[in-house]
């Protein structure tokens, strides 16, 4: 992979770069920043970017950049969050290893995907992914073999925020011994839950989201799209291309959570009682998380509907079916009870999260939705 096939990130692009050319390439660097904004696109880059040239500067073959092209490179080490599965021994801690097909397929696609995604690579369940002590242990395995081609040994740890206190302890003592010309490439969304000992010993290079034009361009030239409708999809994405993906598919949840919306919207101005009832029990249906991720998907119409009133198109992201809709509704959603709305919305993801009855929690909201769209 090399840098060109990052999708913008202009300016962290050419640091990293200078690092190498100056040689002046921490031993142990950690990325952060939103969800989808290419951090682990970027590091993937990086880690062959310092693959190619050997210690001593020198070109690679045609063999060691058909390896990184694959992401094969024997120096290419990647750790990420694993799941127990049904099938393993109950004495086994996962590791990578043990998922090193389904990642390596994921990856290959694609550097940019999510944790979910990744979950459902793996055949998970209800499992809590993460990072295992003995993950660590291989880890420093790897490392202490001697590089194969003669230059840097780069592992990768994707979300180190998961590991467990085994494997961060561990982690810790790699950072402060590392293995000689290895350099260590952290991909984190969550640093703050790191141990301040391991952020302390990284050099932390925060990553900002994707810059639209970029994004636009790259759905224009990499997936068809038309010039409007790219522009639309890049804006409401908001930087985070895993959004911009999601709604290039037809049957995301984002599609669901606008019917959804919409139903709500309209029965509770209809005060249609009973059919708010059916509406309640259907979203009490889907799981907890889905329930979350709807209710943050209504807290952000509400606010798009709102700025909507004021007539300013930049000010808005939303895709072109969310307009439409907004066009007539919009505004329902005012000064009088947007933060009314807003309060509701966020008191009822407080409930959810803490697996509050969710028949009782929707059919409220229901209700006082009733009362909050006919404050003007």
């Amino acid at each position: 992979m090399t840098f060109d096939e990052v999708i913008g990130q202009e300016e962290a692009k050419q640091r990293l770069m200078m690092m190498v050319s100056e040689e002046r390439v921490p031993h142990a660097m950690m990325l952060c920043g939103p969800a989808g904004c290419g951090k682990l696109a970027l590091a993937v880059a990086m880690g062959c970017h310092l693959l190619r040239t050997s210690a001593g500067g020198n070109a690679t073959t045609a063999n060691t950049e058909a390896m990184l092209k694959n992401l094969a490179h024997p120096d290419l080490h990647f750790t990420y969050p694993t799941v127990k599965l049904p099938g393993m021994g109950s004495e086994h801690q996962p590791v990578s290893d043990d998922f090193a097909r389904e990642w390596h397929d994921l990856l290959t696609r694609s550097p940019y995907f999510s944790l979910d995604q990744w979950l459902n690579a793996m055949g998970a369940t209800t499992q809590q992914a993460i990072i295992t002590g003995a993950e660590s242990d291989e880890l420093s395995r790897k490392l202490s073999l001697k590089s194969s081609q003669g230059g840097y040994k780069v592992s990768i740890i994707w979300l180190p925020e998961r590991m467990n206190a085994t494997s961060a302890n561990k982690l810790l003592k790699l950072l402060e011994e590392p293995p000689q010309q290895t350099v260590f490439i952290m991909v984190s969304e969550e640093p703050e839950k790191l141990l301040e000992t391991i952020r302390s010993r990284t050099q932390r290079i925060d990553i900002k989201k994707i810059d639209t034009q970029a994004m636009e361009q790259t759905l224009v030239e990499q997936r068809g799209i038309d010039a409007d409708a790219a522009h639309r999809i890049a804006r409401a994405a908001n930087g985070n291309y895993l959004k911009a993906l999601d709604e290039l598919d037809a049957g995301n949840e984002n599609h669901l959570f606008f019917d959804l919306f919409v139903m709500l919207m309209r029965l509770a101005y209809k005060r249609d009682i009973h059919e708010l009832k059916k509406w309640s029990e259907n979203a009490a249906a889907m799981g907890r998380e889905k329930q979350k991720r709807m209710l943050t998907y209504f807290l952000r119409l509400i606010r798009e509907n709102f700025i909507y009133n004021f007539g300013n198109g930049e000010l808005n992201y939303m895709t072109q079916e969310e307009e439409d809709f907004a066009r007539n509704f919009a505004r329902f959603v005012n000064e009088a009870n947007v933060m009314g709305i807003s309060d509701l919305l966020q008191l009822c993801l407080r409930d959810i999260g803490q697996n509050a009855n969710a028949k009782i929690v929707f059919f409220d909201l229901a209700l006082k939705m009733i009362v909050l769209l006919i404050q003007k």
